[in-house]
């Protein structure tokens, strides 16, 4: 006699990012969930979405909607980025693109160091945001959220784990990068984390349900 829990079919996601180490971070903190987990590297070659939003909810909409329509599948994708409060905000939605459209990590954090020589370290608070979107295989955005996780830039980069601004970006209350903490407290405290934890409700809902 087949076991009924055995026919149920497993939810499938797709993770709507090109960035390989931002899908590994999504991936890890789907993990511990009964999901197939697909990154856009699994799956037939496709034109990157263009992120030409200007809020991080409009691009991670695009994102999502935009894979979930090609592939007619499930799709999470997020759009984060740093502000910088001595900056007005800043590098703000254009966090990747910060040095240029083709900048590595290392020149951004060239660039925003440059941009915050002279001011002091009690001047330099920053945060992180992160905004996720769940798209249906139709393309409909069924569920966002967005957090955020504050700190500041110090003015050398520690550490080398994570990506991005991390290797600047210090949580004040553990005197520690994200570039020092790791993968595993960054999954705890990272906005990303933060906004996981947010949506993972209504998006296992929605994914057990399938509408």
């Amino acid at each position: 006699m087949t076991n009924p829990a055995e026919s149920t079919p497993i939810p499938q996601l797709v993770l709507g990012t090109a960035n390989r180490k931002k899908g590994l971070e999504l991936a890890e903190l789907l993990a511990p969930y009964r999901i197939v987990v697909w990154t856009l590297a699994d799956l037939p070659p496709t034109p990157v979405v263009d992120e030409t939003g200007d809020t991080f909810a409009a691009n991670a909409a695009l994102k999502a909607t935009g894979y979930a329509t090609r592939f007619g599948q499930w799709v999470l994708a997020d759009d984060s980025g740093l502000a910088v409060d001595a900056l007005g905000g800043e590098p703000g939605v254009q966090s990747a693109y910060f040095a240029g459209r083709r900048a590595t990590d290392e020149a951004n954090n060239r660039l925003l160091l440059e941009r915050l020589s002279g001011v002091p370290l009690q001047r330099r608070s920053a945060h992180y945001v992160c905004h996720v979107a769940l798209a249906d295989p139709l393309g409909k955005v069924r569920a966002t959220a967005e957090e955020v996780c504050r700190g500041r830039i110090l003015d050398t980069e520690h550490g080398q784990a994570g990506f991005g601004y991390d290797p600047l970006f210090e949580i004040p209350e553990y005197h520690r990068t994200f570039g020092e903490l790791g993968l595993a407290v960054k999954g705890f405290l990272s906005h990303r984390a933060r906004a996981m934890r947010t949506i993972l409700p209504d998006l296992l809902r929605l994914l057990d349900s399938g509408t």
